[in-house]
């Protein structure tokens, strides 16, 4: 079992599997090594070991379990340069942005930590009194995704725990060593069976969704994968909280500088090789600015470094798999058929790796594939637009609504088109900002629930109310 460096984490053991499963860098299309890929039995074994787990950690204090979620971040702190070079290595990003995520989880877990649920009095008259508190729910349920492996994971744990459940999570089969590393790490942090890691293929989160003993799912996804996790929750009426797609839109007024804002404009579509569910993904541009910005962007685009992470001069990463290559690589050829014209990029790299260059389409229609569907990979139509209620309308007309952009010197005009956007989080002026203290979480078929802020906490909790009246 030399090839098979990691294990899954179940009730404070390290755990194989009679099955394994390969991890495959993206970058050179290589076997990293072998993963662990959990049978039905383990699932059963760690929900068993979480609802145990559930009767003590549930009457930890809070300060306690505060703690131990630091604690979380400090033993990734600590383990930070592995964390780097196997996120680099099986995610595929570059060196600086994979700094940006484990830098992050490290935060999350430290902001997460000093976060509570205050109990509310609603009466409090002599003899009477109602309190409203929050409750934890059990056994909870996470699916993360290939793009941000580490920090999204992060993002469900640390409130999960903090509330007071205990969790079982599964990582993409695309990206499981850093968080199976992670799981492995913890067992020195927390009790036995508070936090289970298992490794597996799809049909783990089907077995995971419809699991009469886990009380809430936490999925981060697709959409067409999220309507699915809802379905199969119906069973026992989970609760869920569902980060799901976007077609995120960029609203570019003519009184911006083209090459003050191309740098920016650049990285709010194509951060992370264009693999994030926030990255503006259709970009409009007033047409009295259109060429200018359209040029500004080509030229940026130029100087950025696209290749393997390995290389700590790299800016941009592949695809991460060959399943999102293929439907990126789709996408362009269907682009080309239907005679869409490039600014940069459009066609395929030779040589391995799932790499797809940085393609700008010149104003396509505005039913054109590459403005109706979520590319997830490089590929950024540039649109025009003359009247504002006209571009609203447009960047409206998506059954997504994620995020979304809007740039302009004109904070009063911005504002008021921002407020007008349906979408669960909208910048001015810049991008990509989160928090743990932001609410985040979409609209539309984007999502269902919040995840950040004492917002994202409470969907970890119950509500229960408690009125007490003394007898005479």
């Amino acid at each position: 079992m030399s090839n098979v460096p990691f294990r899954m984490s179940i009730d404070g053991q390290r755990i194989l599997s009679a099955e394994l499963g390969e991890a495959i860098n993206p970058a050179t299309e290589e076997v990293i090594c072998q993963f662990p890929l959990a049978s039905r039995a383990d699932l059963d074994t760690a929900v068993q070991a979480a609802r145990k787990a559930f009767a003590s950690w549930r009457r930890t204090s809070i300060q306690e379990r505060g703690q131990m979620v630091s604690r979380l971040g400090d033993v990734i702190e600590q383990n930070q340069e592995r964390f780097l070079e196997l996120l680099t290595t099986e995610q595929g990003k570059g060196r600086a942005a994979a700094e940006w995520e484990i830098g992050g989880a490290i935060y999350w877990c430290r902001e997460i930590a000093k976060q509570s649920l205050p109990e509310e009095v609603v009466v409090d008259q002599g003899d009477e009194q109602v309190v409203t508190r929050c409750t934890p729910i059990g056994v909870i349920g996470g699916i993360t995704p290939w793009n941000f492996p580490v920090l999204l994971a992060v993002w469900k744990i640390a409130p999960a725990l903090m509330a007071g459940n205990t969790m079982v999570l599964k990582p993409s089969p695309y990206t499981p060593l850093c968080t199976l590393l992670l799981g492995e790490l913890a067992l020195n942090v927390l009790p036995p069976g508070v936090l289970n890691i298992l490794s597996g293929g799809n049909e783990m989160g089907q077995w995971m969704t419809e699991h009469p003993d886990i009380g809430k799912i936490a999925f981060t996804g697709s959409t067409a994968t999220g309507k699915k996790v809802m379905q199969s929750a119906a069973g026992n009426l989970k609760r869920l909280t569902l980060e799901l797609g976007g077609n995120d839109p960029a609203i570019v007024m003519p009184d911006v500088d083209p090459k003050q804002v191309a740098k920016d404009l650049f990285w709010a579509s194509f951060a992370n090789s264009a693999q994030f569910c926030v990255a503006c993904k259709r970009m409009y541009i007033h047409e009295d600015v259109y060429d200018a910005v359209a040029s500004e962007l080509v030229a940026y685009a130029k100087t950025v470094k696209l290749g393997n992470g390995a290389d700590r001069s790299t800016e941009l990463g592949p695809l991460q798999n060959r399943m999102q290559y293929d439907k990126v690589s789709d996408l362009l050829a269907a682009s080309r058929a239907q005679g869409l014209k490039f600014l940069l990029g459009g066609e395929l790299l030779p040589g391995k790796g799932y790499f797809i260059p940085v393609t700008l389409i010149d104003n396509p229609p505005e039913d054109a594939r590459c403005v109706v569907e979520e590319a997830f990979g490089p590929v950024l139509p540039l649109l025009k637009f003359r009247d504002v209620e006209d571009v609203i309308g447009r960047a409206n007309d998506t059954p997504y609504g994620l995020a979304a952009s809007v740039w302009s010197r004109d904070l009063r005009q911005a504002e008021a088109i921002a407020s007008r956007i349906e979408a669960g989080t909208v910048w001015i002026n810049h991008v990509h900002a989160f928090s743990p203290a932001y609410a985040f979480g979409g609209h539309k078929q984007s999502g269902v629930g919040i995840e950040n802020s004492l917002h994202g906490l409470a969907e970890y909790a119950n509500i229960q109310t408690i009125m007490r009246k003394a007898l005479a």
